[in-house]
């Protein structure tokens, strides 16, 4: 996976997971509230219509009191039952009267009951409804709910009833009222908030799509933007590589002609002329002391190969180790008179591996030749340690210092500090850099593996 793929990835996933925790939680306490909203109008409804039934068969009741309260009681019995058939509020608003034996004497909506026994009758569900309805009243009466005939539909719905029992007469008298409508508007409730539901849930996906969108915009922004100003760099890179590869070049052709070539060139005059003389026997002693400080230009010679190979790359480097090449490097520059240079060494023989040598000791080269040049100093320290797992190199000068800020900002300055910061960075190393007037610390860490140190 590429890298702004891997970004547009690990920036989207959380926002993804993020989005579906909160439609899960918003669906649960979205379906939570429903079921609040709906037992809370249920039992608004419920609570309606056992006031509306009871305030029903309240008004029977006082309908038929005078009756119910006289001596003729067949002739009240008859006038009483005409009041209860006459008695409706709308289609299916009606009053009923069964006598303690289920024997039907009022049902206006179903003559075709009247007189007949229903003790024994079972409901489409399978109870004995008029059974229980006169087991209710005779218990004090209350409220029952059964199934029965709508007659506005001719369909079979839930009904609410409340009863009474006339003791006095062995009857038992009622209302009730059907709840299918109640049924259909709970149902309506349930259907707005699924609907609410769906319509949270299809914000919030947008919403997300949305949000992953954006992400992905401005991650491509972000890629773009940063592949130009890598690409910038991997120019300047180039470029600085190109330059110090010249620069190389250029300082080894030098060494060349200024000292191996013209080295040679005096040898091989010094030897033709002591050959000359050797042909002379008056001329032998002369001839012995041109071969002698041939051999000596020879000896600087070989000094000066030596040297050019020495800052290419030490062969001690790689035969006993960074410490070692370092102290090498101390003498060299101390031997030269330059500047007084130290050094300690507190690490094992070779703690790391052979790139984390070069880059160090490339790392204390380029500090010394910066101090040598621009620092002005008179005296050098170098420190190299390992502590907790990382390999750390100091170098310290009591030279003038400098503006870290302004040499940062400068395109054409500080090269060297940017190529030392840049080889620790290729090993996964750091570089820090201070100075004031009292001089510079130039400080190199670079982590060591565990099976590094355990080499070690």
């Amino acid at each position: 996976m590429k890298l702004r793929h891997k970004i547009i990835f690990y920036a989207a996933t959380p926002l993804l997971i993020s989005f579906a925790v909160i439609a899960v939680v918003v669906w649960h306490q979205t379906i939570q509230l429903g079921e609040q909203q709906r037992q809370s109008i249920e039992q608004a409804y419920k609570s309606s219509k056992d006031a509306e039934l009871r305030h029903y068969v309240d008004l029977a009741e006082h309908s038929i009191a005078h009756l119910y309260a006289r001596a003729d009681t067949e002739n009240a019995k008859r006038e009483a039952l005409k009041i209860l058939a006459q008695l409706d509020y709308g289609d299916d608003g009606y009053f009923f009267a069964y006598d303690f034996d289920a024997n039907t004497l009022v049902h206006p909506r179903q003559p075709e009951l009247l007189g007949k026994n229903m003790w024994d009758w079972e409901n489409v569900d399978g109870t004995k409804t008029i059974r229980i309805l006169i087991d209710r009243a005779r218990n004090g009466g209350g409220y029952e709910r059964y199934l029965w005939s709508k007659p506005s539909s001719s369909t079979v719905a839930p009904k609410l009833a409340y009863v009474i029992a006339l003791p006095k007469w062995g009857w038992i008298m009622g209302t009730g009222i059907y709840l299918d409508d109640v049924d259909a508007a709970l149902a309506k409730i349930d259907e707005q908030v699924s609907g609410h539901n769906r319509d949270t849930m299809r914000m919030i996906g947008i919403i997300a799509l949305l949000a992953v969108a954006a992400v992905a915009s401005l991650g491509l922004l972000f890629n773009l933007s940063e592949q130009r100003v890598a690409d910038v760099k991997l120019r300047e890179l180039a470029q600085r590589v190109v330059l110090s590869q010249e620069e190389e070049r250029a300082r080894v052709a030098r060494d060349l002609h200024d000292g191996i070539s013209q080295h040679l060139v005096s040898i091989k005059l010094q030897t033709e002329a002591a050959i000359i003389r050797l042909e002379a026997p008056q001329q032998a002693e002369a001839a012995r002391q041109a071969f002698e400080h041939t051999v000596q230009q020879m000896n600087r010679l070989l000094g000066e190969i030596r040297h050019i190979s020495h800052d290419l790359r030490p062969a001690i480097l790689d035969d006993l180790g960074l410490g070692s090449a370092l102290q090498f490097l101390c003498d060299e520059w101390g031997a030269h008179g330059k500047m007084q240079v130290d050094f300690s060494c507190r690490t094992p023989e070779n703690p790391s591996s052979a790139m984390i040598n070069t880059v160090m000791f490339r790392v204390a080269q380029e500090a010394l030749n910066n101090t040598w040049r621009h620092a002005q100093a008179t005296a050098v320290s170098l420190e190299l340690a390992q502590e907790h797992g990382w390999l750390v190199l100091v170098i310290r000068d009591n030279g003038a210092g400098f503006d870290t800020g302004q040499i940062a900002k400068h395109p054409k300055q500080g090269i060297g500090l940017r190529n030392m910061a840049e080889r620790l960075g290729a090993v996964g190393g750091s570089f820090s850099l201070s100075s004031g007037p009292d001089g510079t610390t130039v400080t190199a860490r670079v982590s060591l593996s565990a099976k590094e140190i355990s080499h070690a």
